[in-house]
């Protein structure tokens, strides 16, 4: 049986410019870009021994792919202070690591041009593997100063809970 859209007469695929991301149950300001969600299912090559010379396949481990946030650097502290969970400069030894909260679950939101959300996914057990604080910066540039995170992952899904509402039509104009 063939699935339908939730909204038949939508032909146009989103864009992909209108985006939230969400953790310790915030909005994480001024985000600019976020690398896609990607699984990857590792492939088990076996053979039997009366086969011939043809391999069978099956799937194997998931592996999911860390996702990059980036953003224009401010005075918030979101990034640095979830990077410094991770790894805590000066600490004692043994004390490096926040091993109680240094993962985080997060939510990421995805609008339509009309700012309604129209996907939302989960994405679990986050956590730091990359901080860069400052950019590379150049007195001749014409550039705005970003910081990203990279974020290791141990899966993601699409919150179903979230459809699409009907979308707005703008009144017709008389002359």
């Amino acid at each position: 049986m063939a699935q339908f859209p939730a909204n038949p007469t939508r032909l146009d695929p989103y864009k992909n410019f209108k985006f939230r991301l969400k953790w310790d149950g915030k909005y994480v300001y001024g985000g600019s870009k976020v690398t896609g969600l990607k699984r990857t299912t590792e492939v088990v090559e076996h053979r039997a021994g009366g086969d011939p010379s043809t391999s069978h396949k099956s799937p194997g481990r998931n592996k999911f792919e860390a996702i990059t946030l980036e953003r224009g650097l401010t005075q918030d502290l979101a990034f640095h202070d979830w990077a410094g969970l991770v790894w805590n400069f000066g600490a004692s030894l043994g004390s490096e690591v926040s091993l109680k909260n240094f993962r985080k679950d997060i939510y990421l939101e995805l609008y339509n041009e009309a700012g309604q959300l129209v996907i939302a996914y989960k994405i679990y057990r986050c956590w730091v593997s990359e901080y860069q604080a400052m950019p590379d910066l150049d007195a001749n540039a014409n550039a705005i100063a970003i910081e990203h995170i990279k974020l290791e992952n141990e899966g993601f899904e699409r919150d179903t809970s979230v459809t699409e509402s009907a979308e707005p039509t703008l009144s017709a104009v008389s002359a």
